[in-house]
């Protein structure tokens, strides 16, 4: 308990330090850039609390109504069938990269398969109608950038889940010491160390649980919302513009770019057809695979969710695989 504290008063002091350093910076600059500061923050915060929302409840119903031994029936013996339905799932589970870390955390603890799980967590928010139909009306003139997006965040997540499950072997302590002593959830919600005493009323259990998942996460995403914000308007994208010669330096940045960014999965190709008129095409594909898999905001939240060694192991999967997703494009001269 102590330590919970101690980590809670930390995140607050941080907030408060990032909060003067900016506030100083921007009254250095421009008073207007204030406004600008503040309307990006929120912006951020008010695309991503409703799928915050969204991933808890979930969570919250796989945690009160569903039992172990249910999830582990679905869960296919043959490995291969395994990677493609969780990669593929999210064809009918249409939610972005905002609500699928707590959704994830639920599923661990519920006894799915690492592979699985990481799988799931990177193919959802790119392999969802929603996504698609978005990356189509971007890109309208361009179907070539649809299918790549697709097949390639397709491909990449299915080579995570199965990296990831390589590096970790057996070892399954992958949350953080806080949410492995609340693991105890069986369906009826029932909890060993008493947080919540189930009295018979499942909903109400449900609505405990959700609101607690939620306000565990939310502290992450603010911290990762400011810091995304900050970046957006402190730092001068003139900065990045003679950053467009060599395909594969074009990659890193566009993945770094995307990362610092920090945008919802669901309207960041708007912001790509524009970037592929001064970038290569491979460049932009990283920039969308990339970005929904991991930004700043989800990595903040990740840290939050995992252990902080295998955070670091997944942060290093995910920027090789993509890199090497995404040169397959070059490769092919595109």
């Amino acid at each position: 308990m102590k330590n919970k504290k101690n980590r809670n008063f930390l995140i607050i002091v941080f907030i408060i330090f990032l909060s003067v350093i900016c506030i100083y910076k921007l009254d250095m600059y421009d008073k207007n850039i204030m406004e600008k500061f503040f309307s990006t923050f929120v912006d951020i915060m008010m695309d991503s609390t409703p799928f915050i929302v969204l991933g808890a409840i979930i969570s919250g119903v796989m945690q009160i109504y569903i039992s172990n031994e249910t999830i582990r029936k679905c869960i296919p013996k043959n490995n291969i069938i395994g990677y493609f339905g969780a990669a593929l799932i999210g064809l009918i589970f249409p939610i972005c990269e905002c609500a699928i870390i707590p959704i994830t955390r639920a599923l661990i603890k519920k006894g799915v398969p690492l592979g699985f799980a990481m799988t799931f967590m990177m193919a959802v928010p790119l392999i969802n109608p929603i996504v698609i139909m978005s990356t189509y009306t971007a890109f309208n003139d361009n179907i070539s950038m649809v299918i790549a997006r697709t097949v390639g965040g397709f491909v990449g997540a299915i080579l995570i889940g199965v990296i990831m499950t390589l590096l970790q072997g057996r070892r399954q302590y992958l949350l953080m010491d806080r949410l492995v002593d609340n693991k105890s959830y069986c369906n009826c919600g029932c909890n060993d160390n008493g947080i919540m005493k189930y009295d018979g009323n499942k909903f109400k259990l449900l609505l405990e649980h959700s609101i607690k998942e939620f306000l565990d996460i939310m502290k992450y995403l603010i911290i990762g919302a400011f810091l995304a914000t900050a970046f957006q308007v402190l730092v001068p994208t003139s900065i990045f513009d003679n950053i467009s010669n060599g395909k594969m330096l074009s990659i890193i940045f566009m993945m770094l770019l995307s990362f610092l960014l920090s945008l919802c999965s669901e309207v960041d190709a708007f912001i790509g057809k524009n970037l592929l008129n001064q970038y290569p095409f491979c460049g932009v594909v990283a920039f969308l695979i990339f970005g929904a898999m991991l930004d700043m905001k989800n990595l903040i939240m990740l840290f939050g969710t995992f252990r902080k060694e295998f955070v670091i192991k997944l942060s290093i999967t995910i920027v090789s695989v993509v890199i090497l997703v995404s040169s397959v494009f070059l490769l092919a001269g595109l």
